[in-house]
């Protein structure tokens, strides 16, 4: 076999040989544009259905959000026809003290009702002072008064000095849910006491009322 022939025949195999290398380019550029394009249109379904779910989501929370104020209240009956319509919050003082506030209509079986704002603080730490009103002021300079009747609340004993209870009937019809409100609570130090109160208290109270 002469050289030159032995040379084309090594020159052959080496090109089978690297044939497969040489394609290497083509078949990475394929599955490169493969993988883009899967990424691509599954990104595109995907996100429509993001969207979906987050306007969902609002929708709910539109929708919903009002419920709590009523679902709330509670209904008693202390004893045959006298019903109790009550709901409570725990709201902070602007010293930081916690307070029980509790709104209630008791309707008595003759079909007399009461309608009652009932303010609990820590024993021994507040005293009420029972010659003043409770003191109610919106944002927009209203200022509206209720009545003490704390001397109501039992009737073989003083009521104790951290509890204050006043008449609200009268009060509530005049206030708007979505106008900010806070409560002076008067005390016999002659240091009031500052009471903010949230919207959904306020719901509450009127729900409350309406009963």
């Amino acid at each position: 076999m002469s050289r030159d022939f032995r040379q084309v025949l090594q020159a052959g195999k080496t090109q089978k040989r690297r044939s497969p290398l040489a394609n290497a380019p083509r078949h990475f550029n394929f599955v490169r544009t493969f993988v883009m394009n899967f990424i691509y249109f599954n990104c595109s379904k995907i996100r429509p259905m993001r969207w979906l779910l987050a306007t969902l989501i609002c929708v709910l929370l539109v929708v919903w959000s009002p419920l709590p104020a009523v679902a709330s209240v509670t209904q008693i009956e202390e004893y045959p026809g006298q019903m109790l319509y009550q709901s409570r919050q725990k709201l902070q003082d602007q010293n930081g003290n916690f307070w029980q506030v509790i709104a209630f209509k008791r309707i008595h079986p003759e079909g007399n009702a009461i309608v009652s704002l009932r303010l609990v603080g820590f024993p021994g730490a507040v005293e009420f002072d029972r010659t003043q009103p409770l003191t109610l002021t919106t944002s927009m300079g209203k200022t509206l008064t209720a009545k003490d009747i704390s001397s109501e609340i039992y009737q073989d004993t003083p009521t104790p000095a951290n509890v204050g209870e006043y008449d609200i009937k009268s009060v509530l019809p005049q206030l708007q849910a979505e106008i900010p409100l806070h409560l002076t609570l008067p005390m016999v130090t002659g240091s009031a006491i500052e009471l903010q109160i949230p919207s959904v208290a306020i719901q509450e109270w009127q729900a409350v009322s309406a009963r």
